[in-house]
């Protein structure tokens, strides 16, 4: 293995025992290249592409109780061709993360803590924060985009370097509304970027939309009846899918300017359907169901009359007593997702809701390019006990409910893990599931390679990394033909 350090930052932290600071979440502060890794197996030469992943990756001494979404963005990259692979790693260096390292000190306030406690306003849906760019990351006009869960500016990197290309003109453009939020998706037919935000002033939620060649083409106020917290988003061939759930801030305590999540299990959930740039603009269309929370989607379609959407459909989205001061309950034991789908009937304004499975699921991903439209093979994390870890995959057969899982193995934690289509790929499922898995064993990282149609034979290929990365949350795979448009 040839390892060149390409930068260094140094941490102001003082050593402690946080969760989410130490042991799998122990920060990475080393900027690297890699070449010639060590391989167990043997990597696939039809897997020609990207994998990359988003870490919180903390640098300076909280001003007040650190929660684990508040560390900056680091993205880790495993770079496919041919048979060969190379590995690089980069903090996203936003403007925040640019003046706490001039001034060589922490300077905005953490998710649980006032906002008053900030030093400058900050960015996103609550002010205060650091836009960290350390949730999301997918790859859109050819390039690495990652963004932030509250709001804030979309970061363009490099997709097979990681060199920083910077804020978009169009991500500034959108600024005043929050920016944008999370879990923006491109649509794998037009290369458009679908995307939304949100805010605690009317319309409080805004879609939008970011053609092939990274310029807003649309951008409409989706009004709700109050300030909300979604997360994720679905489209379809015409539509996207926005969501007002129950969980969200308390409004009489927001206008005192505190920040506490409360759960109104008497309300329904509810879904707005909005038409997309290039279909019918007959205005927004509002559907209620069960009340609950979703954190993540998997995947939407049209089907006669019908939307259909799967996601992770909570039991409990507010834990008893409510939410710790670290954020420990964020297992998903403590909300109980499941597999679940929804209907919304556009002929009669139903909607029909079921459970698909009843396993403890989240964090899942699919053949990307059949986002939109039906699909048949989603693969899904399993979490460890009690944590806010993942040490298995469980693909999952939504024709036949079938299942099959691949354990990383005691003391080895992965995150969300892409499935990777083959450049030449005949079927929904010919390729291949990679994650970056963290062996707290023996104190090393590595990329496990499946076979996507047999995940339960184990890694087809294990590529060690140059260093134990910190665990993660969410990761993306781009073809190369991706990047080279």
């Amino acid at each position: 293995m040839q390892v060149e350090t390409v930068d260094r930052i140094h941490p102001t932290l003082v050593p402690g025992t946080h969760p989410y600071m130490t042991g799998p979440f122990t920060p990475n502060y080393e900027e690297v290249n890699a070449v010639d890794l060590e391989v167990i197996g043997e990597v696939p030469e039809r897997l020609d592409g990207v994998y990359l992943r988003n870490t919180q990756n903390p640098v300076h001494q909280p001003l007040g109780t650190y929660h684990p979404f508040d560390g900056d963005g680091m993205l880790h990259l495993l770079s496919f061709r041919r048979g060969q692979v190379e590995y690089r790693n980069r903090f996203v260096r936003t403007k925040g993360f640019q003046e706490e390292q001039a001034a060589g000190r922490a300077l905005y306030a953490g998710l649980i803590d006032r906002p008053s406690l900030a030093e400058r306003p900050g960015w996103g849906a609550r002010g205060g924060l650091r836009d960290t760019a350390a949730t999301d990351v997918i790859v859109h006009a050819g390039q690495a985009l990652a963004t932030f869960y509250q709001c804030g500016e979309p970061y363009r990197l490099d997709a097979r370097t990681l060199a920083l290309k910077g804020v978009s003109a169009w991500g500034e453009q959108v600024l005043p509304d929050g920016g944008i939020s999370a879990h923006p998706k491109v649509c794998p037919r037009t290369g458009d970027l679908l995307f939304f935000n949100y805010s605690t002033q009317a319309p409080y939620m805004h879609y939008g939309e970011v053609d092939r060649h990274d310029r807003l083409v649309h951008y409409v106020p989706v009004p709700l009846p109050g300030p909300r917290l979604p997360h994720d988003m679905v489209f379809t061939e015409h539509f996207a899918i926005l969501n007002d759930f129950p969980l969200h801030w308390d409004e009489t305590l927001l206008a005192q300017g505190k920040h506490r999540a409360v759960y109104h299990a008497e309300r329904p959930a509810r879904f707005a359907v909005v038409p997309r740039r290039h279909a019918p603009q007959t205005g927004i269309r509002w559907f209620e169901a069960s009340p609950t929370y979703v954190l993540h989607w998997l995947n939407a379609w049209e089907e006669g009359d019908e939307i259909v959407m799967h996601g992770y459909h909570q039991e409990t989205p507010m834990p008893k007593g409510g939410y710790d001061r670290e954020g420990r309950t964020l297992g998903p034991a403590r909300y109980g997702p499941t597999l679940y789908e929804w209907r919304l009937n556009l002929s009669t304004g139903k909607t029909r809701e079921r459970q698909l499975d009843d396993r403890l699921l989240e964090f899942g991903m699919i053949n990307a390019s059949y986002w939109g439209r039906p699909y048949r093979y989603s693969y899904n994390m399993l979490a460890h006990p009690g944590h806010f870890l993942f040490d298995g995959i469980l693909r999952y057969d939504h024709v036949t409910g079938e299942a099959q899982q691949y354990q990383f193995g005691e003391g080895r934690f992965g995150s969300e893990s892409p499935m990777a289509p083959c450049h030449d790929a005949k079927a929904e499922d010919d390729g291949y599931v990679v994650s970056f898995v963290t062996d707290m064993n023996t104190n090393r990282s590595e990329c496990v390679v499946l076979d996507a149609r047999d995940i339960a034979a184990g890694p087809v290929a294990r590529i060690i990394l140059p260093h134990r990365i910190s665990s993660g949350t969410h990761a993306c795979w781009a073809d190369a033909r991706e990047i080279a448009e």
